[in-house]
């Protein structure tokens, strides 16, 4: 099974994968949002540095997931 079929099928049958995928989507909106700005103020930065780390949980999350589902199937 190829990655991208198994983070089709996590997101249609793991609630936390999907909830993980959810999140890490709308972050990536606020920070294109913020990446759309000329210039950021101090406090702006900040934010944008949060939210990369928020981003990068999330996706670490959810490659540990996808490595778990990989486990658990057998191999041919």
């Amino acid at each position: 099974m190829k990655e991208y079929e198994i983070v089709e099928l996590l997101k249609k049958e793991n609630e936390e994968f999907r909830r993980l995928s959810e999140e890490h989507r709308n972050l990536d909106g606020l920070l294109i949002e913020i990446d759309s700005k000329r210039y950021l103020t101090p406090e702006e930065e900040v934010e944008r540095k949060k939210i990369q780390k928020q981003k990068l949980l999330k996706k670490d999350r959810m490659a540990e997931l996808i490595r778990e589902y990989k486990k658990s199937q057998p191999t041919n």
